[in-house]
């Protein structure tokens, strides 16, 4: 069987893990499993009341391609979906969801977790923090434990 083709998004609006699951899942018979990430926008204690996301139209789902294909070279799977949301995002709402399908658990988590980490350092957002103080206004630096995180692929 070939390697499926990734689902790619990058929206605005928000999305619905379940719907996205079956959608991925929808009359297929070689899932064995499905591994979901779904990544939120925390408050930071009470300091943060929005994160602001920007990104390169036309590059930021480029590169998540590029990813998403290295993730298919590297693990069986049957069924794979990034969604990345951008614009202003409030505490509790939803900013990124990976899906990774496949006959085993073990390439499906595997996947999901490379995923992330790669999308956390390489897809092109830019993330401003809309603080609850005054409503100051930051942009958010990479972590090194990021980049540290990389180092396990």
């Amino acid at each position: 069987m070939p390697p499926c083709q990734p689902y790619i998004r990058v929206q605005a609006e928000d999305f619905d893990a379940a719907a996205e699951t079956a959608r991925l899942t929808h009359n297929r018979k070689d899932v064995g499993a499905v591994v979901c990430f779904t990544g939120l926008c925390r408050d930071e204690n009470g300091r943060l009341n929005a994160l602001e996301l920007e990104h390169y139209p036309g590059m930021a789902e480029a590169e998540i391609e590029r990813i998403a294909n290295d993730a298919l070279k590297r693990w069986p799977l049957s069924g794979l979906t990034v969604i990345h949301r951008f614009g202003r995002i409030a505490p509790g709402e939803n900013i990124v969801l990976v899906l990774a399908a496949s006959a085993h658990r073990r390439a499906a988590f595997e996947a999901t977790d490379f995923l992330m980490d790669f999308l956390k350092s390489h897809a092109p957002f830019w993330k401003k923090e809309h603080l609850a103080k005054d409503g100051e206004t930051g942009w958010v630096e990479a972590k090194a434990s990021d980049l540290d995180d990389l180092k396990r692929w």
